[in-house]
């Protein structure tokens, strides 16, 4: 057993004992053993994360949409190569609805992909998120996501978005920990949004059923921030918000808990934490988890209080999920709290001068300083007034928001400032993200589940086998999985119990037709459906309003005339070599006996054929079908199976001999035989009898009505970007138009092992400014980016 299939195992064992993210658990342990337990729930359980780089932020229909994949490791951010090898990558709109979608191969935590943007879609701003098999066992709160703007130059150009839209506002409280304790002194965080979720200004007090005026408060930073007061218990407390237009809004705040729990976190020392719990709830001991250290501290509560200090050298860099348990192992509260990082991949980049005229040669320099070799992509594309999101840099995804839920408003922001303001912020921050890894002990959940295993050896084709006259599952049922080709290719899967069954396809690639059927000599009433791999949850996150003027409509129509040139006149993308080796045989490898046909004499039947040319299979009828046998010459050379082989036209399986024995001998170029038993997964065959057309399509043959026939994208061939050379004076001279938005895109650039790298491309006809925009992480899982600009003048100049 390699030490790889060991270590996947290790996972799966574990992942029996604990949850991640928003799984819940409720243990069932006494005292003795409540530390042995909560242990258990540490982040043990194999977990991914996904972190996309796409070119660009801002696209027109008819685009292609270029992504790099960074498969990671939650605990670690090292990329992730022990399970899935397949991720998904999909194009949601507004309402929620997946418009495009695309399957990437994941190689060494690290993949390629590519989107046509159909000129279909309507102008607005749309989700790009991405996730794997195995994380679709957790909350999609915890899919990458990324907010994109497409717009359609052949719609009518809509209105100003400040004046279709109407802000409004939300404002939230959260008490540290979660429950707002009474009789206790309380920390409650804030966070007032509007109807974009963006962090707004006001001026708030907080009143008691007396309407008397406990405390004044405003925010610090993207209208988020935290005040202090003591509860009474039984008692309901709303806070008055002021806006600064005047516009003036009641919230109430959570109720007050008689025998809550509140919490309160602060740093102790440069290496503690100090965590303090107040209570009256008749609790003896308290213990908390250390999510990620898998830490597990334990502390008396005496006259109503807690406390336990953390070693902050057990704690990760980014967010730590520090849960509080009863003695009970019931979870009443948590906390989160952010760990800087020690360090990030210093990436220094430089162009060799900061204004190019058209199609001029740009040398780009890329620098680590030193650090061992890193991974990164590299986008070159031009920015203009049009709106667009501003894309997500790979270290505040990776140590920041994909642990949290919900929007963080410039999380850029939380990484670039320093001083106590900026750690005052982040902490804000933390308070208001609640609870995330367990739910509170009011709820009662099960043990969690994993529905959806890991796409380790290939892509999971799932489906359901059901009766078309009952409309019941029809169980322990073999299905059939082909897709036609030169070479034969076929799957058998067995359906469970409820008629569920799941191919494990490997080497088809793109999009290809694939027949999907029963044994249609034995099953006459079986119908096969097809599970979409694509999930339906979708996130609470809101999609942020686009924001368009009609001054701006000059921009599109340029960036509309940009696209079509660029279609019209570019070559189309240029498929990589294939990352599997294409079989030279059939899925049963070395036929036994094979004849082409075209070096025979032809004759006019198939049943001709197979009695003067195929010595190895003997042709019969019985009530009045024709049946093949096939010789048996390894057990007994001169006996016959008694039973008909698997037929196979293309690859595909046919289940009436009839059919096969009707066709047409001039559209078979070759015809292969196993002389043999057959195992193919939990089948065996008694032979196998394949036939090849010329082009690999079946040449007509008419399938059974009952065969479930469908186009069906499996992974994407990974494709080249073009980018054209203009290194000498007759191509730089070329009356072509070239009107790239895009100039350069390299999603594997790799340094050496000094940290260095340097890539050249060549400038367009558009002039403009161009953003250069590079992201990557090491193999350590240390991740950094770097961001640039640079001039082109235009022609005329």
């Amino acid at each position: 057993m390699t030490y790889k299939k060991q270590k996947i195992q290790s996972l799966f064992l574990l992942g029996g004992l604990c949850v991640f993210t928003s799984l819940a658990t409720k243990a069932q342990v006494t005292s003795v053993g409540t530390k042995a337990e909560l242990a258990a729930h540490s982040t043990k359980t194999y977990a991914e994360k996904i972190f996309v780089h796409s070119d660009r932020p801002l696209y027109v229909v008819g685009e292609t949409m270029w992504c790099k994949l960074y498969a990671l490791d939650v605990h670690s951010n090292r990329p992730a190569d022990v399970l899935s090898k397949i991720a998904y990558l999909e194009l949601l709109d507004a309402e929620g609805n997946s418009v495009v979608q695309a399957k990437v191969t994941l190689d060494q935590g690290h993949g390629n992909g590519s989107m046509l943007l159909p000129v279909s879609l309507p102008t607005g701003t749309y989700v790009l998120r991405s996730y794997t098999n195995w994380m679709k066992n957790f909350s999609p709160e915890f899919f990458f996501e990324s907010a994109l703007t497409i717009l359609n130059p052949f719609e009518q150009f809509p209105p100003s978005s400040p004046e279709r839209v109407q802000a409004s506002q939300d404002v939230q409280f959260f008490p540290e920990g979660g429950q707002l304790a009474g009789n206790v002194l309380n920390r409650i965080a804030f966070r007032a949004t509007d109807g974009q979720g963006k962090g707004i200004a006001f001026q708030g007090m907080l009143l008691n059923d007396a309407q008397d005026t406990l405390l004044r408060f405003e925010p610090r930073q993207f209208g988020i921030g935290s005040f202090e007061f003591t509860p009474t218990a039984n008692e309901t407390y709303r806070a008055v918000i002021r806006t600064a237009n005047g516009q003036t809004s009641t919230y109430s705040l959570p109720t007050v808990l008689p025998q809550g729990y509140a919490v309160q976190l602060k740093d102790s020392t440069s290496q503690w934490l100090r965590f303090r719990v107040l209570t009256k709830a008749p609790v003896a001991t308290l213990h908390l988890l250390a999510h990620h250290g898998a830490s597990v501290y334990s502390s008396e509560v005496r006259q109503g209080e807690a406390i336990f200090l953390l070693d902050k050298s057990t704690l990760r860099e980014g967010i730590n999920h520090l849960t509080l348990f009863d003695q009970n192992a019931r979870p009443v509260a948590e906390r989160l709290y952010f760990k800087p990082p020690a360090k990030t991949l210093p990436v220094r980049a430089a162009v060799n001068k900061n204004t190019f005229e058209s199609r001029e040669k740009v040398q780009l320099s890329v620098n680590t300083t030193g650090q061992s070799s890193a991974t990164m992509s590299v986008a070159v594309y031009l920015t203009d007034s049009l709106h667009h999101p501003q894309p997500q840099r790979i270290e505040s995804y990776l140590l920041l928001t994909s642990d949290l839920k919900g929007t963080v408003e410039s999380p850029d922001w939380y990484f670039e400032k320093t001083g106590p303001e900026a750690k005052e912020s982040l902490d804000h921050l933390m308070l208001t993200h609640g609870w995330s890894r367990f739910r509170p002990q009011a709820e009662d959940v099960s043990k969690p589940a994993f529905a959806h295993l890991p796409e380790y050896g290939g892509h999971f084709l799932e489906g359901k086998v059901t009766n078309t006259i009952s409309g019941q599952p029809e169980p322990y049922t073999n299905v059939y999985l082909a897709a036609p080709d030169t070479q034969a290719r076929l799957f058998v899967a067995q359906a469970d119990s409820v008629g569920a069954f799941r191919f494990e396809v490997k080497k088809l690639r793109d999009s290809k037709e694939i027949i999907l059927q029963t044994n249609l000599r034995e099953d006459s009433t079986h119908r096969i459906e097809l599970k979409s791999p694509y999930t339906d949850k979708r996130s609470m996150r809101p999609v942020p309003q686009l924001t368009l003027s009609t001054e701006q409509a000059a921009l599109l129509l340029n960036r509309s005339i940009n696209m079509q040139t660029l279609n019209a006149f570019a070559p189309a993308a240029v498929r990589k070599e294939e990352l599997f080796e294409k079989d030279s045989l059939g899925f049963y490898g070395k036929p036994d006996e094979k004849y082409f046909l075209d070096a025979y004499t032809r004759f006019p039947t198939m049943e001709e054929v197979m009695r003067e040319y195929v010595p190895g299979v003997f042709v019969r009828k019985r009530d009045k079908k024709f049946h093949f046998y096939v010789i048996d010459k390894i057990n007994q050379p001169s006996a016959l199976f008694t039973q008909d082989p698997l037929i196979l036209l293309d690859g595909v399986p046919i289940f009436d001999t009839d059919k096969i024995m009707e066709m047409d001998p001039l559209k078979i170029k070759k015809l292969e035989v196993i002389d043999a038993r057959y195992y193919l997964g939990h089948l065996s065959f008694s032979g196998i009898v394949s036939y090849s057309t010329y082009k690999g399509d079946m040449a007509g043959f008419p399938l059974d009505p009952r065969a479930l026939v469908l186009s069906y994208s499996f992974e994407q061939s990974p494709k080249e970007f073009y980018s054209p050379r203009y290194d000498s004076a007759l191509r730089k001279s070329s009356r072509l138009p070239d009107f790239r938005n895009l100039l350069f895109w390299a999603p594997t650039l790799t340094t050496d092992a000094q940290g260095k790298q340097q890539v050249e491309f060549f400038t367009s006809d558009q002039p403009g400014t161009y953003q250069v925009v590079i992201q990557g992480v090491t193999p350590e899982g240390v991740p950094g980016s770097q961001q640039l600009t640079f001039d082109v003048k235009p022609l005329n100049n």
